[in-house]
């Protein structure tokens, strides 16, 4: 399996859109603390899930643990990219994955696709792998925005 500097992981969740960016070194410390975590669609108690994720989040510091994390309105979604490109040109030298929604994934990689060295792959959500090391990271950020849209 292919090792890269950095995971970063684009997903959106009703009117919200968010990223999170995990260095490599901080992933074998982080899987352990985010092993509960499930994709928020397939669950049946939501609320009790949420509950329970915001105070494994606060107990575990997973915001401490990762890179950089941002969440905006959808409308606001090309502030998220032009700062998920920023990063990338700034990382060049960097081998670099990019998980996206798949509702995005289309517009996302017609623009990267400018600025792309080549070093980074992008796959859409719906291609990783459950229960794969990739998988479980992209569920830090689908948590965390359900966790913020029920707070709004």
């Amino acid at each position: 399996m292919k090792e890269f500097d950095y995971y970063i992981y684009i997903d959106y969740s009703e009117n919200l859109i968010g990223y999170n960016i995990i260095e490599k070194s901080k992933i074998r410390e982080l899987l352990p603390k985010i092993s509960k975590l499930k994709h928020y669609k397939n669950l049946k108690h939501k609320r009790a899930y949420l509950n329970s994720m915001k105070k494994l989040f606060v107990r575990e510091k997973i915001d401490s643990l990762l890179f950089k994390k941002k969440i905006k309105s959808c409308r606001d979604n090309m502030d998220i990219f032009i700062e998920v490109f920023e990063f990338i040109k700034r990382n060049n030298n960097c081998i670099i994955f990019i998980s996206i929604d798949d509702y995005q994934y289309r517009k996302f990689r017609k623009m990267i696709d400018l600025i792309d060295g080549g070093k980074t792959q992008i796959v859409k959500e719906s291609e990783l792998r459950k229960g794969s090391k990739e998988y479980k990271m992209s569920l830090i950020i689908d948590t965390t925005l359900n966790i913020e849209r029920r707070k709004r």
